[in-house]
C-alpha cells in the first residue's frame, strides 16, 4: 500500500481535478473562515439569494397576483419545489413536497400513518435520534391516550454511536404499529441500510419511515425503489437552504388517498381549494400532507440552492463527499490521534454520511479554540465535534488547513483559556 502523503501539496492536486471546483465561487465563504458546519447550516449561495430576491420582487411587482403571476407563483411553488427535490431523494415527482418544519412534518405524517388497534399500538425508534423526533412521538402517543414509557420503543445502542441494523430488525416485534428511524446519525453520521430496514418492516406489515435531515443532499436515496412509506427533512444542512427554511416531506404513492391525519388549507386540491367548501377534497398526491400556507420567503431561497443538486447530481456529491471525509479521517490518524481526539465515525464508505465526528473530553473548549482560529465545527454534548466538509463549497485545502489548526491548539494547549461548557446554541 502507498504510504499516505500528508503535504499540502496533495490537497492541493487533489483540488486541480475536483470537477465540482468551480461551485465553491457559487457561494459565499469569505467571511466564513474555514466553514465544516454545513450539516448544521449550509452557506448562502448567490443562487439562493437571487432567487429569495426574486420572489420578495414578486411581491413588489404584483402584490396579490403573485400567487398565480411571474416566474415563481407561490400558489404552486411547494408542487415546484417538490418536482426539483424529487430526484435528490430518488422518488417520483408527485410523492415529494416542500412544506412546513421537520418537526411539524413529523407530526402531520405519525398523524396520518400511527394507526394503532388492539394488537398493535407501539411505536419503534431509537435511543440516538435526534431528540425532537422523540419529543413528537411521545406527544402523538399521548394523543392516542398512550403512555410513552410502555409504548414508545427506542432500541440500544451497543456503543453509544452506532445502530445494528438486526437489533432494529429484532425490535420489529408483533406489537409495533409504527417504525420512525434517522436515515443518518446526526452524532455519529452513521448510514442505516433503508432499504433493508423498509423489507423487514413491510414483511411484518409495520408502516415505516425516516427522517432525512442529516442524509439528504449528502448520500443518495432511493425511496421510491426501497418502497419506503413516508420520509421528512430539512432544507437547511446540506441543501443550503437557508436558516428555517421550509422543510420537505414524502410519502409513497400508495399511501395517496389518505386522508391526512392533519388537515388544513393548503392539503387541498388546487382546483377545489377556493369553493371554499366544509368538507376538505384532499389533493391526490403529496400536497394532501401540506397543512397551513406556504411560508414563501423561507422556501425561495431553496430554488436557487437546489438548482446546483439537479445539474451536478447526487452520485457527484456523494463521491467527492465521501473523498473529503476520507482524506479528513486520513489526516486526523496521522496527525491528531496521539492527543486523543478518537474518530467516531464509521469508517467504511457505505456507513458514513456526510460528516466526521471526533470525541475528546475537552471537546467543547477545543470547539472554542477552532472558532477563534477560524475554522467552524460543531459541538455536541457531552464531549463531541462534528467536522461536516461540504461537497459544493469545501475543498482539501480547507480539511488540510482546518487539521494543521487542531494539530497547533493540542500541541500549544490553546483550548484551556476557555470553559469546557456549551454555548446556548452548540
Amino acid at each position: 500500500m502507498a504510504e499516505f502523503d500528508h503535504r499540502i501539496d496533495y490537497a492541493k492536486r487533489l483540488d486541480k481535478h475536483d470537477p465540482l471546483a468551480r461551485y465553491r465561487a457559487e457561494f459565499y465563504t469569505d467571511n466564513t473562515g474555514i466553514y465544516l458546519d454545513g450539516n448544521s447550516l449550509g452557506l448562502l449561495s448567490k443562487r439562493a439569494e437571487a432567487s429569495l430576491l426574486d420572489v420578495l420582487d414578486s411581491w413588489k411587482r404584483y402584490g396579490i397576483d403573485g400567487w398565480t403571476n411571474g416566474d415563481n407563483p407561490w400558489f404552486y411553488l411547494s408542487e415546484k419545489l417538490g418536482d426539483q427535490m424529487a430526484p435528490i431523494v430518488g422518488a417520483n415527482p408527485n410523492e415529494v413536497i416542500v412544506t412546513g418544519s421537520t418537526t411539524v412534518n413529523l407530526h402531520q405524517l405519525v398523524s396520518t400513518f400511527y394507526q394503532p388497534n388492539d394488537r398493535r399500538t407501539k411505536i419503534l425508534a431509537d435511543e440516538l435520534n435526534f431528540p425532537s423526533d422523540i419529543y413528537a412521538l411521545k406527544s402523538q402517543l399521548k394523543l392516542k391516550g398512550y403512555d410513552p414509557s410502555e409504548h414508545l420503543v427506542e432500541v440500544k445502542s451497543e456503543d453509544g454511536h452506532t445502530l445494528r441494523e438486526e437489533d432494529i430488525i429484532a425490535a420489529m416485534t408483533d406489537d409495533i404499529a409504527l417504525i420512525v428511524l434517522p436515515g443518518v446519525l446526526y452524532r455519529s453520521g452513521q448510514v442505516l441500510d433503508m432499504e433493508l430496514l423498509t423489507k423487514e418492516a413491510h414483511k411484518r406489515n409495520i408502516v415505516i419511515g425516516f427522517d432525512l435531515c442529516h442524509s439528504v443532499g449528502s448520500i443518495v436515496h432511493e425511496l421510491s425503489a426501497w418502497d419506503v412509506d413516508f420520509a421528512f427533512w430539512c432544507n437547511y444542512k446540506h441543501l443550503n437552504g437557508g436558516p428555517g427554511s421550509t422543510g420537505g416531506l414524502y410519502v409513497n404513492q400508495r399511501h395517496f388517498g389518505s386522508e391526512p391525519g392533519l388537515a388544513g388549507w393548503f392539503s387541498s386540491r388546487k382546483d377545489k381549494q377556493f369553493d371554499m367548501d366544509h368538507e376538505l377534497t384532499a389533493a391526490e398526491h403529496a400536497g394532501a400532507f401540506q397543512i397551513g400556507t406556504p411560508n414563501l420567503f423561507s422556501m425561495a431561497p431553496i430554488i436557487g440552492a437546489l438548482s446546483m443538486f439537479n445539474e451536478v447530481g447526487m452520485e457527484q456529491i456523494r463521491e467527492k463527499s465521501l473523498k473529503l471525509t476520507s482524506y479528513f479521517m486520513q489526516l486526523i490518524q496521522a496527525e491528531l490521534a496521539k492527543f486523543g481526539l478518537v474518530i467516531q465515525n464509521p469508517i467504511d464508505d457505505h456507513k458514513r454520511g456526510g460528516h466526521i465526528y471526533l470525541e475528546h473530553p475537552e471537546a467543547a473548549r477545543i470547539c472554542k479554540a477552532l472558532k477563534a482560529e477560524g475554522v467552524i465545527p460543531d459541538f455536541r454534548t457531552p464531549n463531541g465535534i462534528r467536522l461536516a466538509p461540504v461537497a459544493l463549497y469545501n475543498t482539501f485545502e480547507d480539511v488540510w488547513n482546518a487539521v494543521q489548526i487542531l494539530k497547533d491548539i493540542m500541541e500549544e494547549e490553546k483550548y484551556k483559556k476557555y470553559e469546557n461548557k456549551r454555548g446556548v446554541v452548540a
